[in-house]
């Protein structure tokens, strides 16, 4: 069953390429949106810990990683990520 997932990151090496970690959330699941720098939501099939061990492969072993369920949640002059949020909820 797909869920709703906030990954969120911090990349403490300095010059990291985010390139990569963008390419490895986007593989992730069926949809995705990256409202904020470093956070991204991503409807999935995986689970958290298969799509934290998933980006553990491409960032640097001092880098954050974190990855949760989305059950709940508001926001703020954030209308696409709203949007998104009621689309994939929808589609559950």
């Amino acid at each position: 069953m797909s869920q709703k997932y906030l990954i969120t990151y911090d990349l403490n090496k300095p010059g990291q390429n985010y390139s990569d970690l963008y390419d490895a959330i986007k593989k992730q699941g069926s949809s995705w949106i990256h409202p904020l720098e470093s956070v991204w939501f991503v409807k999935s099939e995986k689970n958290a810990a298969q799509i934290r061990d998933a980006l553990k492969g491409v960032v640097d072993p001092s880098d954050k990683v974190f990855v949760s369920v989305v059950t709940d949640w508001g926001s703020s002059n954030m209308k696409s990520l709203a949007n998104w949020l009621n689309d994939v909820k929808a589609s559950l």
